[in-house]
Parts: structure tokens; sequence; C-alpha cells
């Protein structure tokens, strides 16, 4: 099922989310509508508190090639273990802010555990858009969103501009 994404302002987005104590089929389930959503989009990542689920979960998928194999990942309780001295610029953008992208800098490298949906620890070390995605996710579950890294300025615009968005889709 698609679910609706929450735009920016959304108190939501702001909060920092608990961790997930049990790995239910309720969560699975949320989970896979988070996959389902994320694509429709179409995004390679969606936290929970995008949706108004306000727990530690995230899913993303950051295959480009349309020739390749989707790598779907849901990941409960994301923790970044170790972060490279390298960094890696990427144009990011939100699905929880439409059409508004800027280059943020992180590392280049992370080594995530988390738990995935059998209950079972996992651990990877995730480069480039992967890692971008996951660190950019994982900020979502802590309250904060890519443009906390740009300019007050510009941040003040993005909110305007989504505040905006919102008025428009109400009147839809």
């Amino acid at each position: 099922m698609i679910r609706e994404i929450l735009i920016h302002p959304d108190p939501r987005l702001k909060r920092p989310c608990p961790p997930v104590a049990e790995i239910t089929p309720e969560l699975v389930k949320i989970a896979q509508d988070m996959l389902e959503t994320m694509y429709a989009a179409p995004g390679v990542g969606l936290a929970a508190p995008q949706i108004g689920v306000m727990k530690r979960l995230f899913v993303m998928d950051c295959v480009k090639d349309p020739e390749a194999a989707p790598r779907p990942l849901i990941l409960f309780n994301p923790e970044i273990l170790w972060s490279s001295e390298d960094r890696f610029q990427y144009e990011e953008g939100c699905l929880s802010i439409p059409d508004v992208y800027y280059n943020v800098e992180r590392p280049a490298k992370v080594r995530v555990k988390w738990t995935d949906e059998k209950g079972e620890l996992q651990e990877e070390m995730f480069e480039d858009l992967w890692a971008t995605c996951a660190q950019h996710e994982i900020d979502h579950l802590d309250g904060k969103l890519f443009i906390d890294y740009i300019g007050p300025l510009k941040r003040q615009m993005v909110t305007r501009k989504m505040e905006k968005l919102k008025r428009e889709r109400a009147r839809e």
C-alpha cells in the first residue's frame, strides 16, 4: 500500500525516533509499504517518520541502473559504526521536500549495523550514493533534514516554498 509522505515543515520530521523494541508482522508490513511508496515516488530511500511512523526504521534501494536487479533493504535500528575521512558530495533531495536539491558533503563510506525484517543482525560497508542515502535516512530518524546542512537563508526559503506547496495541495 502506498502511504502518504509528510511534507516539511511537519513537527514529526524534526523529532528523534525511539528504537524498535520488537520486529512485529505489523512493522514488517509498514516497511513493505514504505518500499512500495519509495519506488512509486520515485526515491532511493524513505524513513518511517516521513510517513508519520515514529520508529527507527528506514528502507533504501540505490540501484540506479534499470537493467540491474533492485536491491531493497529494510533497516531497523540502524547505527553508523564507522565513517571514512574521505568525503563525497552529492546533490541530495528528499521526498518530504519535493523538487528541492542541494549539494551535501558527507563521509564517502560508512559501516552500518542494523536488524533486518527477519530479526537478524546485519552489517555492511556502504559507499558513495549508498553511504549518502544511509546517512540521509539515519538523519531523518534523528530528527534532522538535509536542508539543515545548508545556510539559514536558503533553509528559510525552502521552508516557505514547502508551506506554499502544502497550502496549494490542501486546496486541491
